[in-house]
């Protein structure tokens, strides 16, 4: 059975970062007054390249839903037909595209939970932050510890830095880590790769000592904390298992990959 396709209109374009050529593209849905899914999906985008052979590609949703609009990251690939399709868009054009899709969820009931993402794996936690708290509605997310944990390599790549770091001065239980594993002398952040100041996030919860022997900080049944982890198949497989070996269930980890 064919899928429903839908025709999304670009009513904004950002640049995020030259050096990276990643842009923050809004669209609008023309055939719906409400746009629904879950933070976290994606859709997928379908165009004809130049050899008459339909495209597809999927984009996780860089926002919570808002009436009939969704918003994409996405970073130009060199000799990358949807990257660059997409990129050049300019407001007014359009491209067709069906869902929403996807099981890369904030699961229920809610739990606290580690986000941590590379790149543009920060499109579905700017999602997900959106909706737990959202600028202009209640809290949803229960008082329930929230951290972000964001890596990339240079500060130029540090895609929404403004907006997370606004949402962690507002809300107490919103914490905001970002990390470089190539910085610059003169950066005064945080260093190296995001599953070592993940296990720390995890460490310092569960009141072990970092310079003594790992202690297994597994939750019991029905567990009380989750980590969403989006990026490149290398960087979710060392979060994965730097998880497990401090004793999580692979069940409190929810994932997905890029590449």
């Amino acid at each position: 059975m064919a899928r429903q396709l839908y025709t999304a209109r670009l009513n904004q374009k950002l640049l995020l970062s030259d050096p990276a050529q990643c842009y923050h593209l809004e669209f609008q849905v023309e055939e719906l007054e409400r746009f629904d899914f879950t933070p976290g999906q994606f859709v997928s985008c379908v165009a004809e390249d130049k050899n008459g052979k339909m495209q597809t590609r999927a984009y996780s949703i860089a926002s919570a839903p808002r009436a009939n609009a969704f918003d994409l990251c996405v970073n130009r690939v060199e000799g990358g037909f949807f990257s660059n399709l997409l990129c050049d868009l300019e407001p007014g054009q359009t491209v067709q595209f069906h869902g929403p899709h996807g099981l890369f969820t904030l699961r229920q009931p809610l739990t606290d939970s580690i986000l941590i993402a590379t790149g543009t794996g920060i499109a579905p936690m700017r999602g997900f932050v959106q909706w737990l708290f959202p600028e202009d509605g209640e809290d949803r997310s229960q008082g329930r510890p929230v951290w972000l944990v964001y890596g990339t390599r240079y500060p130029t790549e540090l895609y929404y830095q403004k907006y997370f770091e606004k949402i962690a001065a507002e809300r107490s239980n919103f914490h905001y880590f970002c990390t470089l594993s190539r910085p610059k002398d003169d950066w005064q952040g945080l260093r190296g790769y995001v599953q070592e100041h993940v296990a720390r996030i995890v460490m310092d919860r569960a009141g072990t000592v970092h310079s003594g022997p790992v202690v297994s900080t597994a939750e019991p049944a029905g567990f009380d904390i989750h980590a969403y982890i989006c990026g490149l198949n290398e960087m979710v497989s060392a979060n994965r298992d730097k998880l497990t070996g401090l004793g999580w269930h692979k069940k409190q980890i929810i994932f997905e990959r890029y590449d």
